[in-house]
């Protein structure tokens, strides 16, 4: 229990941290907070504990081609932010993130059996 409290105050924190940067004149550095490996760091950890380190290489090596989607999202919200309202941008750029990553499982299931 006491972790999971840790986690939430961690996640509060990281919220407070990205709001404070927001109001800054590097608020760009906002986008590169959420970008920080915390959920990666554990994920690696855990597989290298019970999968060994080959499929710690194929967890890394999939979070590179997991880069794509995020792109697609970025993309989409570079484009779509001056064009519609924050929310519509957002969420079509969310569902192209969500069609992006179907295609990568897809393709990654595909191609690694």
């Amino acid at each position: 229990m006491l972790g999971l409290f840790l986690k939430c105050i961690l996640g509060a924190l990281v919220v407070l941290l990205i709001s404070i940067l927001s109001k800054s004149k590097a608020f760009y550095i906002a986008g590169l907070i959420p970008l920080f490996p915390t959920f990666a760091l554990i994920a690696h950890a855990i597989v290298f504990q019970q999968q060994g380190a080959d499929a710690l290489r194929k967890t890394a090596l999939f979070g590179l081609w997991s880069l794509l989607p995020y792109a697609v999202y970025l993309v989409a919200v570079y484009i779509l932010a001056t064009r519609m309202s924050v929310l519509a941008c957002l969420s079509s750029a969310t569902l192209a993130w969500v069609f992006a990553a179907a295609i990568l499982l897809y393709g990654w299931q595909l191609f690694q059996h």
